[in-house]
């Protein structure tokens, strides 16, 4: 009778062929636990980061096309508020969301730092306007938590998560929420 600790003895009660059972029942419960860790740190998120203020915010880096400097931002008349302007990159006219007024922030200094993180959102190209980009991190899925819906309306919940990396907060977007033109 065998259960998960126990191996059944060989015929022969020989020293070596015991030790080679539990051996290998050993290494096959090494090899299970080792496969499921890596399965579970498979999950990542890969992302780029930038700052809003003193806030620090990231998105998917599949979705990030190019990083450029914030000039040249031509205002459009009747555009919605969040809407800073369009931009022409590469013979492409680009639409640029100023993310400080899309999250309701106070205003930033303009600055060199400034940049157009341009992404791919539900089939359609934009530019997010941010205060700086930091850098791209790996965060493992096992760590970033979910936002308590008292901290957001529904409405306005541009947010897939939180993760937490090195004492500090990284505010991972959803972009399709976040970026939706209407």
């Amino acid at each position: 009778m065998t259960g998960n600790n126990e191996i059944a003895l060989p015929t022969s009660g020989l020293a070596e062929d015991i030790l080679a059972r539990f051996m290998d029942s050993a290494q096959q419960d090494i090899d299970r636990r080792q496969h499921d860790e890596i399965r579970v740190e498979a999950v990542v998120h890969h992302l780029v980061t930038f700052k809003l203020g003193v806030e620090e915010y990231g998105v998917e880096i599949g979705s990030v096309q190019e990083i450029i400097r914030a000039a040249d931002i031509t205002p459009v008349p009747g555009a919605p508020i969040h809407i800073r302007g369009v931009i022409n990159l590469r013979g492409k006219i680009i639409p640029v969301v100023d993310m400080r007024v899309r999250f309701t922030l106070p205003g930033g200094e303009e600055s060199d730092q400034r940049r157009i993180v341009v992404v791919e959102a539900e089939g359609k190209r934009l530019g997010m306007l941010v205060d700086s980009v930091s850098q791209v991190v790996k965060i493992p899925a096992g760590i970033v938590e979910e936002i308590p819906e008292e901290a957001t309306s529904a409405a306005e919940n541009f947010i897939k998560g939180v993760g937490k990396l090195d004492g500090r907060l990284v505010i991972i977007l959803d972009l399709n929420r976040s970026l939706l033109l209407t």
